[in-house]
C-alpha cells in the first residue's frame, strides 16, 4: 500500500507537469512561429519478486515472472516543429518560411540565435532586425535611406528601389539535423546545442530548405481543439491517481483499525 501511495504521487506529479506543458501551448496559441511541445514519460524501477524463467524444479521455468513498477516521470518535452498556418498581412517585412529553415539572428552577446518568426523590423540605421531589436543576419543587407519598396522573392532575392537606385541582395537560412534539440530561449528565440548539431546554411528553396513568403506570418502550430482534448485526459489521469492514493489511505487505515 505504501508503494501505491508513491506510485500515484509520481503519476500525480507527471500528469501536473503535463498540464503545465499543455497550458504554455495554449498560452502561445496566438504567438508568431511558436512551436508546440510534447511531454514524453516512461516508467520508472520495476521491483522484481520472481523473476522469469527461473527454474521451477522439475526442469520446469516460470513462465511469466512478478514485476511491479513505480510510477512514472517526465524524460522530454520536445518541440514539434510542423509549419503552422500562414496569414496574410500585406506588410512588407513580414516574412513567412514555408517549409525548413530559420532566420538567424545576433544577440546582443555577439552569439548567434535562430527564430521562425518572420516579423521583421527596420531599424533607424536601415539593420533589419527583429521586433526586439536583434539585427537578422544571413545576408540580409542594410535597407538604403529613400527606399521606396522592398520585394523579397521566394528564393531569398531581395530587391529594393529608391531615389537611390536599386540594390540587390540575397538571404539564406539555418537548419538543424535535429531542431527539436535546440534549446529554447523564450522571445521565439532557439539556441544551437549538441544534440541539435551545428547550423547548415543554406539558399531558401534549394536542397530542402523552405520558401519564403512576403507578406505573410508563419502562425503557431498549436490546434485549440487537440490541445483540449490533451487537457482533460491530464485532467482525468490526475484524478484517478488522486483516487488511487485515496484507495491506498483507506486501505492503511483499515489495517491500523484492526484489533486482536
Amino acid at each position: 500500500m505504501m508503494r501505491a501511495l508513491y506510485s500515484s504521487a509520481a503519476g500525480m506529479q507527471s500528469q501536473q507537469t503535463n498540464l503545465d506543458v499543455i497550458s504554455n501551448n495554449l498560452a502561445n496559441v496566438n504567438t508568431t512561429g511558436f512551436k508546440k511541445n510534447k511531454a514524453e514519460f516512461q516508467d520508472l524501477l520495476y521491483q522484481t519478486v520472481r523473476p522469469a524463467g527461473s527454474d521451477a524444479g522439475g526442469g520446469n521455468q516460470i513462465p511469466t515472472g512478478v514485476q511491479i513498477g513505480h510510477g512514472s516521470r517526465l524524460v522530454s518535452t520536445s518541440k514539434i516543429f510542423t509549419t503552422g498556418e500562414m496569414t496574410q498581412t500585406g506588410e512588407k517585412l513580414d516574412v513567412a518560411i514555408q517549409g525548413d529553415g530559420f532566420f538567424e539572428v545576433q544577440m546582443p552577446d555577439g552569439t548567434k540565435a535562430y527564430t521562425r518568426d518572420g516579423a521583421l523590423k527596420l531599424a533607424s540605421d536601415g539593420r533589419i532586425t527583429t521586433s526586439d531589436g536583434l539585427v537578422v543576419q544571413g545576408g540580409f543587407q542594410p535597407i538604403p535611406a529613400g527606399t521606396t519598396s522592398i520585394a523579397i522573392a521566394p528564393t531569398g532575392e531581395v530587391t529594393t528601389n529608391g531615389a537611390n537606385g536599386s540594390q540587390t541582395f540575397r538571404v539564406q537560412l539555418a537548419r538543424f539535423t535535429n531542431p527539436s534539440g535546440l534549446e529554447s530561449l523564450g522571445r521565439n528565440l532557439y539556441r544551437e546545442s549538441k544534440a541539435s548539431g551545428a547550423a547548415e546554411i543554406g539558399n531558401p528553396g534549394e536542397s530542402g530548405f523552405g520558401d519564403l513568403q512576403q507578406g505573410y506570418l508563419e502562425m503557431s502550430n498549436v490546434k485549440v481543439v487537440e490541445e483540449m482534448v490533451n487537457l482533460i485526459v491530464a485532467q482525468r489521469a490526475y484524478e484517478v491517481n488522486s483516487k488511487a492514493v485515496q484507495a491506498a489511505d483507506e486501505m492503511l487505515q483499515i489495517s491500523n483499525n484492526l484489533r486482536h
